[in-house]
């Protein structure tokens, strides 16, 4: 199966999910089963899947077809090259291509000259009126590959501006630009470039990453520590004919090679293996000079065999387009799609869906509490009213009475249920405090100064892992504190539960945990930039100013979504207590309205009790409907989904 088919496959599975859902809210919405805290796990679920994303990074140094083989695997479609796919230079700046359908279908092109200002690429994606735009027309494929074209753009400035800007570094005169007669300097126009493109592909959430080559990527940290860590397949290019030159080998080990207890998604492309078929040469001898190439590429690159591959993506996008099967299958580029999607796809789709059903079973346990919740008081009031059969009217009104005391007792015991919410609050304010912004900044504050120190940077290493002691350290604390509150959830609910016959259970704390991985992943990340080989690089001002701003960049994504995760918890914690007092109030209003129609006609307690026996009946279905609805949402799209919410 290709990789356009896996992702047809995975986006057919979330529009499926999307409709279950759908579904299942309108099912709870006409039950009165639609509480704050199961509105949340809803929402979350739906953007989850909705707004998931799969990033393709294609990295290569200059020349290694890198582009073309992104046309080959994406675009052959449309009957021709869509980016830029020249001899010589094309992609200079980072390109990413996704589909927004709340963005204008276009090209948006980011001046070079933002990286002078303080601003960090994650902010200069909040202010869309910063870049250029260029229009496309998705039916004139012609029109859109033109327009792709100013991806490739160039400007000449002097030695001193591409300084500046990070293409210039006297002591490391081999990453230089070449320098033109007239003293100028070539360095790329955009800082970075996104296509929002209504690709059948992109539509289901694929996001391609088009990378410059080594002089490019070392000069912006942004893309080594905040996009390509984030992708989830890598696809590195070499050409066939040369495998690991020292360029690539230096791509890779400062930027690509994976670190330890990293999963790794890495794929290596052999590019260009039609510049390897000979006519002196029988099939089989270059089939042995292709296979030969690829274990030796393996081993320098510290690989299995199976993570390297050989294509040819010119001839593969040439037989796409002239349906040429013999072609397409001589060009090996299926090889790669397939691996593609069975090893990238299918590890993304596994960790998608075991955090949904996660969510989902949390979705069951909470909408179940409040079905139980109204079924125990359907018994307590069967029960009652039965008590009530050939009892004389003063009796009845004693239990009128005793009901409206109790209501009374339950209201004045609200000072209790606030303090319980009051300690909670607390111990959140000190939880949000050590994951929020300001807390952050202040910790990478001492870091961000030795970064920024001139010249050699010769205690940014000490201060470095100083910084991320203190970032684990807080994390630590963050887990600590989120262990009390949730110990005191539990305390406070099994009181609750007690006194009151709530049927409270605290939801499953949040798992901070993979938030110090995230921190461990990020600080492996930089570790390339401490080395001695980037000491000369380090001492520029400019380029150390972009890395403090990627690191900051990277880690406020890392808390915010910690913080997320938090609140949801807070709001589950408090939704279940507020939709068991609502119901504990409910029912107070039911029982007297029960007690008040048997008082004005002798035949209600009769007709009473076969209503709450019809509502109990009613709820027994509920619940199994429910059951089938949530597992519903976690099997595999097999044929179109039926309403059955109206069952």
């Amino acid at each position: 199966m290709s990789f356009n088919q896996d992702l047809d496959e995975h986006g057919a599975w979330r529009k499926q999910f999307a409709l279950r859902l759908k579904l299942l809210s309108e099912w709870l919405t006409d039950r009165d089963l639609m509480e704050a805290g199961v509105r949340e796990r809803l929402e979350q679920l739906h953007q989850q899947v909705r707004d998931d994303r799969i990033m393709v990074a294609f990295v290569a140094e200059f020349s290694r077809g890198k582009s073309e083989l992104i046309n080959a695997i994406f675009f052959a479609n449309y009957g021709r090259r869509i980016m830029p796919a020249s001899a010589g230079r094309t992609t200079m700046c980072p390109t990413e291509l996704g589909y927004d359908p709340e963005v204008p279908v276009c090209l948006r092109l980011l001046p070079i000259e933002t990286r002078l200002q303080p601003q960090s690429l994650l902010d200069w994606r909040n202010a869309p009126d910063k870049w250029e735009r260029v229009e496309l027309d998705v039916n004139d494929p012609r029109q859109v590959a033109k327009a792709i074209q100013k991806v490739a753009e160039v400007r000449r400035v002097s030695q001193h501006e591409a300084e500046s800007l990070g293409f210039w570094n006297d002591e490391l005169p081999e990453d230089n630009p070449p320098m033109g007669p007239d003293g100028l300097v070539e360095v790329p126009k955009w800082r970075h470039a996104l296509i929002n493109l209504p690709h059948p592909l992109l539509r289901q959430g694929l996001v391609i990453l088009d990378t410059p080559g080594l002089n490019a990527i070392g000069a912006e940290p942004e893309l080594t520590v905040s996009l390509l860590p984030q992708a989830h397949a890598i696809v590195f290019i070499l050409a066939a004919d040369t495998g690991v030159t020292k360029s690539d080998l230096t791509i890779w080990r400062q930027y690509l090679a994976p670190q330890d207890g990293e999963i790794d998604a890495r794929l290596v492309v052999l590019n260009k293996i039609d510049t390897m078929w000979d006519a002196l040469s029988s099939p089989e001898q270059v089939d042995l000079q292709i296979a030969a190439q690829r274990t030796d590429s393996a081993e320098t690159l510290g690989l299995q065999p199976s993570q390297v591959l050989a294509v040819s993506a010119q001839k593969g996008l040439l037989a796409k387009i002239s349906r040429d099967a013999s072609l397409l299958e001589a060009s090996k580029l299926m090889d790669l799609e397939t691996a593609l999607g069975q090893g990238m796809l299918e590890q993304r789709r596994r960790i998608l869906r075991a955090s949904v059903s996660r969510g989902i079973q949390l979705l069951r346990q909470e909408t179940g509490q409040l079905v139980h919740t109204r079924a125990r008081d359907l018994v307590e009031q069967i029960q009652e009213l039965e008590g009530l059969r050939g009892k004389n009217v003063g009796v009845i009104r004693q239990m009128r009475l005793r009901i409206e005391q109790e209501q009374a007792d339950f209201d004045a015991s609200g000072a209790k249920i606030q303090a319980v919410r009051s300690v909670h609050l607390r111990l959140l304010k000190d939880l949000f405090s050590l994951l929020g912004y300001t807390h952050l900044r202040n910790e990478v504050s001492a870091l961000a100064r030795a970064l920024k120190q001139p010249g050699i940077k010769l205690g940014v290493r000490r201060a470095y892992n100083h910084t991320f002691e203190r970032l684990g350290s807080d994390l630590q604390r963050a887990d600590k504190v989120a262990g009390e509150i949730q110990s005191m959830l539990e305390g406070s609910f099994r009181s609750l539960n007690a006194e009151y016959g709530f049927s409270l259970q605290p939801p499953s704390p949040p798992q901070l945990q993979q938030y110090a991985r995230d921190l461990e992943a990020i600080e492996r990340s930089h570790l390339q930039y401490l080395s001695l080989g980037n000491a000369l690089r380090l001492a520029q001002p400019e380029f150390a100013e972009r890395l403090a701003r990627a690191l900051i960049s990277r880690l406020r994504v890392v808390y915010e979504t910690a913080v997320n995760e938090i609140e949801l918890w807070n709001k589950s914690a408090a939704a279940q207590l507020d939709a068991q007092l609502r119901e504990r109030r409910r029912n107070f209003t039911r029982r007297i309205e029960a007690v008040s129609r048997i008082q004005q006609a002798a035949g209600g307690l009769d007709d009473r009790i076969r209503e709450l026996q019809g509502q109990q009946a009613d709820l027994h279905v509920a619940d199994a409907h429910l059951a089938e609805l949530t597992e519903h949402l976690l099997t595999q799209p097999q044929e179109p989904v039926r309403d059955t919410a109206t069952a």
